[in-house]
Order: C-alpha cells, then sequence, then structure tokens
C-alpha cells in the first residue's frame, strides 16, 4: 500500500482500510510494541503522536464497545520523505484507548489491539537503517542470531521494492554474481547470502527454496541466465546439511532449481 502524500514526513507508518483504499486512518509517530507478539498471536500496540482519520478517528468515539474494531489494514513504514518503504497486512486491528499526545498540539496517543504474524521481532531495527539511509554496507547481517536473520530476510522481502526503486530493472541475462560461503551456516544465511550477492546489502532474492525459484522467473533483480560464483562452497554444504536420511538435500534441491531455471553455478 503505497502512501505518497507528503503529509507523511516527520511520522514514521501509515494505516489505510484493507476494504477501502480511500479510508485511510492515519499517520503514527511511533508504534509502541508493533514488533512484540503476544501469546495468542494479538499485540498490543500503541500509535504514540498518533492523526487518527476515518474509520480509525471513528472507533475513538467508540471506545469500550465492539464497534471500536476498525478492520483489517495495510500498516505502511515511512522513509524520512513519508515514502513507504514496505507494509504489513494487520488484522483485526480494535482500538483500546486514546488520549492526547505530548509529542504535538493535534496529534493522539492511540492504543490498539492487532493480529499479524509478519512482523518478527528483531525487525524493528532493520527498518530503522533503511530509514536513515544506513543500510549500505555487505555483511551487515553476518552476527546475527537465527531468529534476528529471520527478521532480516522479513524486512528484505517486504523492502525489496523501495530499496530496487532507483533500478528497478532486472539486470541483463550473462551477469555473474559472487556469493561468499564463508558466512553461510544454515539456511537462512545462505538466503541472506544471495539475496546481497544479487542486489546489494540488504536485498531479497528468497527466503525459502519455493521462494529462490519464483525469484529465477524474473522480477526480483536478475534475469536468467545468469552465472553464481559460490566461493568458498564446501564449508557452505557442509553446513546446509538436511535430515540423517539425506545429508545433502538442501544443497543438491538447491543446485537442481538453479540449473532448472538456466544459473551457471560455479563451485569454487
Amino acid at each position: 500500500m503505497e502512501v505518497a502524500d507528503r503529509a507523511g514526513e516527520g511520522f514514521t507508518y501509515a494505516l489505510t482500510s484493507d476494504e477501502d483504499e480511500s479510508d485511510f486512518w492515519g499517520f503514527a509517530q511511533e508504534a509502541r510494541g508493533l514488533f512484540i507478539g503476544g501469546d495468542d498471536g494479538f499485540r498490543q500496540v500503541e500509535l504514540l503522536g498518533c492523526s487518527a482519520r476515518g474509520t480509525l478517528l471513528t472507533c475513538l468515539d467508540r471506545l469500550g464497545g465492539r464497534r471500536a474494531r476498525a478492520g483489517n489494514a495495510h500498516l505502511a513504514l515511512l522513509d524520512a520523505r513519508g515514502r513507504t518503504m514496505g507494509s504489513y497486512f494487520v488484522n483485526d486491528l480494535t482500538a483500546t484507548a486514546a488520549g492526547p499526545s505530548p509529542a504535538e498540539d493535534g496529534l493522539l496517543d492511540v492504543t490498539v489491539r492487532l493480529w499479524c504474524d509478519e512482523l518478527l521481532p528483531g525487525s524493528a531495527w532493520v527498518w530503522e537503517l533503511l530509514r536513515r539511509g544506513e543500510l549500505t554496507r555487505k555483511g551487515m547481517w553476518h552476527p546475527l542470531s537465527p531468529e534476528e536473520r529471520r527478521a532480516w530476510l522479513s524486512v528484505a522481502l517486504a523492502s525489496r521494492q523501495y530499496q530496487r526503486r532507483d533500478h528497478p530493472a532486472d539486470s541483463p541475462p550473462g551477469r555473474v554474481f559472487t556469493l561468499d560461503g564463508r558466512q553461510v551456516v544454515d539456511a537462512d544465511s545462505f538466503y541472506c547470502a544471495l539475496g546481497e550477492a544479487v542486489n546489494g546489502p540488504g536485498g531479497y532474492f528468497g527466503w525459502n527454496l519455493a521462494a529462490v525459484d519464483d525469484c529465477l522467473r524474473g522480477g526480483f533483480g536478475a534475469m536468467t541466465p545468469f552465472t553464481l560464483e559460490w566461493r568458498h562452497s564446501d564449508l557452505a554444504k557442509s553446513r546446509l546439511a538436511g535430515d540423517d536420511r539425506n545429508p545433502d538435500a538442501f544443497f543438491e534441491v538447491l543446485l537442481e532449481i538453479f540449473r532448472d531455471r538456466g544459473v551457471d553455478v560455479l563451485l569454487r
């Protein structure tokens, strides 16, 4: 869901109804608790410095009742110029409290309850790197824990169009991409490395095998045929072992996908 007007400058989030794109619910400067999941999948989020509009504003007059439920929405994350970096689909957003915000006259602090399984813990700092224009170096994902690497990939997926906004076309066929296998310790670290090899820092090129296959069909940064020079591939292969019955399963399926889609993999 693209937020195009300049009114978003100075805000970090924007909400728009899933049912009616003209029903804009407003902006917020912060969303405290957004990336903290609850035991039942729901989370309580404080929209701080909120400019409530549309259905959300109407719900604030109905707090405590069933009609305080606004419904499903698209939650956009904005850059410093108010442009959409990416968005999440959130379910059953319900207003539970509201009051004047100390951030600025005319703004509110609104508490809502919502459900979303895509807002992974550990994602907020990656979005902030992107927002500040600091996601510019390769390897920033190297020291992350397995959970943090998954969060990194989720942001790479959600922000892929924004990150490629200045060069949306695929690289032409025949390119050579270099993947360093020394940092590949599991499947998710491989996907981090592959996305970075093809699309640069924070880049996305799949976060499971089916998604890699989809990316190789075009529209995700590279047009086949191309060459993938996989350095330190033996080290990576030893860490990408599957189950005990077939420890090479992941590696073999991955190479089969590349071969079927016209990628020449050079194992170094």
